[in-house]
């Protein structure tokens, strides 16, 4: 029980420095840059100020204003799953790793929504007259916490269940 509250705390906290290291990141940008204003950094890489009220990839970012909160009731939702996952799942480390990632982003995201009515983007990545969407740290968390989710979904059901009774 000690064992399992201690994983938990560990997975939480590192939820709330991934959504801390998000929203430090978007102040410092919001403190530096313009909306709309780029700064090149390398040849592939900009810093650009963006405001997405839409989710990814500026999906529904035109809709009249309602996305905003279907977003973030999403946000809650997929929120309180994922914290309700954790608990129940507290001692798989790879899928609690995924997790964490994945909770401090919404959270972060979330909390743009809440207090700004849109998330601020501004990680702009580029080549050959090419523009990936402008992303944040929290988008980032998230994709790299879908990534290791999908690669433990694919592991051999046997690695993940040796020593266990079957």
């Amino acid at each position: 029980m000690a064992e399992a509250r201690r994983l938990l705390v560990a997975w939480f906290a590192l939820a709330g420095a991934v959504a801390l290291v998000d929203l430090a990141s978007k102040r410092v940008i919001l403190a530096v840059l313009r909306p709309g204003q780029v700064l090149e950094v390398t040849g592939f890489f900009n810093l650009v100020l963006a405001f997405n009220r839409g989710a990814a990839f500026s999906f529904l970012s035109d809709a009249a204003g309602w996305q905003r909160y279907a977003f973030i009731a999403i946000a809650v939702a997929a929120i309180v799953l994922i914290a309700w996952m954790l608990v129940r799942h507290a001692h798989q480390v790879a899928f609690c790793l995924g997790l964490s990632l994945m909770l401090g982003g919404a959270i972060g995201n979330l909390w743009d929504r809440l207090a700004l009515g849109h998330v601020v983007d501004f990680l702009d990545f580029h080549a050959a007259g090419y523009h990936w969407p402008a992303f944040n740290a929290a988008d980032s968390a998230i994709t790299v916490g879908a990534v290791i989710l999908i690669l433990e979904g694919l592991r051999n059901q046997s690695e993940r269940t040796v020593g266990r009774p079957g």
